[in-house]
């Protein structure tokens, strides 16, 4: 596989650190790696497959005489409406972690298990990664629309706090201490808050909005119907999912399990007896989506509840992004 010149946007941030720990794991073929950061966090020093690396200060013209291939970005989406076009007018495949560019219609939204022949559709040099809380309920909804067809998705999803960064993850860790930073509208120890991201004219918050939309994209089927809360829960790390799913097709719940178990990237945690079912603590760390308590819903006609639990910061972001960059090499999307 072809050795690239690789930036790294947002290199100093949580995900920022997540992505360095997995390019390293997966043995990324770099050539030339080039941090940046914003001006505060420029300087500082990071280290990358054995060697230290000084983060530069992101700048208009930080892209150019560098030979990129490729560039990865997490670091808001302001940052990526700025300067993702600036790193692929400089020759970059640009892999955007951001919510920026999802909903173009030039910039294809991937998942590599899901929908990877996207990754050639990038028109404008930008691959978006989605919502992390879509990315993990793909994973396990797209075999199952294959096998079955989607009529109705309902999204109920309990999402960590490190899905707002370290700020998100400090509130918590003070807040059982008695000393809440005020970081969310409410306390979050202890707590749960049907409140991520902003609230729309509609009722709904945009985090439910992505969730909505980006099914839609992804499948490529506008006609399945789809609605969802997000909620906010005192849990650190993974965010857990329980989605109710109405089928085209009728189906026996034995080939539910059987097309889950043989699903890219899906481990299936079902033994309710033994108490063996996906928790958020279980997931850290880890690659897989994981899914347990399937069943049947009786209230309605080829209905099934599923529970699905993954890292938010891992699969929902480093991981599924280091992934679309590894399938783009493997494709030959990046010369």
């Amino acid at each position: 596989m072809k050795k690239v010149n690789l930036a790294l946007v947002g290199a100093t941030g949580m995900v920022g650190s997540e992505f360095i720990k997995i390019l390293e794991e997966k043995d990324f073929p770099i050539e030339n790696f080039y941090p940046f950061s914003s001006e505060r966090s420029a300087g500082k020093k990071i280290l990358f497959k054995g060697k230290e690396y000084e983060v530069e200060e992101l700048k208009e013209d930080s892209f150019e005489g560098k030979d990129l291939d490729m560039a990865l970005f997490s670091a808001g989406g302001e940052i990526s409406r700025i300067y993702a076009p600036l790193a692929a007018k400089a020759g970059a495949l640009v892999i955007d972690n951001s919510s920026y560019w999802r909903m173009d219609k030039d910039v294809p939204l991937v998942v590599p298990e899901v929908n990877p022949d996207d990754i050639r559709d990038a028109k404008v040099g930008i691959i978006a990664n989605p919502n992390c809380s879509t990315i993990q309920a793909m994973v396990v909804l797209k075999p199952l629309y294959d096998k079955f067809g989607l009529k109705r998705v309902i999204y109920s999803t309990y999402q960590a706090v490190s899905g707002s960064g370290v700020k998100g993850v400090e509130d918590l860790e003070e807040g059982v201490k008695g000393n809440p930073t005020g970081f969310y509208p409410h306390p979050i120890s202890y707590n749960c808050l049907p409140h991520i991201d902003s609230f729309l004219e509609n009722g709904y918050t945009k985090e439910e909005m992505k969730m909505v939309n980006e099914t839609h994209k992804i499948l490529g089927d506008e006609k399945i119907r789809v609605t969802a809360t997000t909620v906010r829960v005192p849990v650190k790390n993974g965010h857990s999912e329980s989605i109710n799913l109405e089928f085209d097709k009728e189906f026996d719940i034995k080939d539910v399990f059987e097309v889950l178990k043989k699903a890219d990237g899906v481990e299936v945690m079902d033994n309710p007896q033994e108490n063996i079912y996906p928790t958020a603590i279980y997931a850290d760390g880890k690659d897989e989506v994981f899914v347990g308590r399937i069943r049947r819903d009786f209230s309605v006609d080829n209905g099934v509840n599923l529970w699905v639990v993954a890292d938010n910061i891992r699969k929902g972001a480093a991981l599924n992004t280091v992934q679309i960059g590894l399938k783009a090499l493997e494709m030959g999307v990046v010369k």
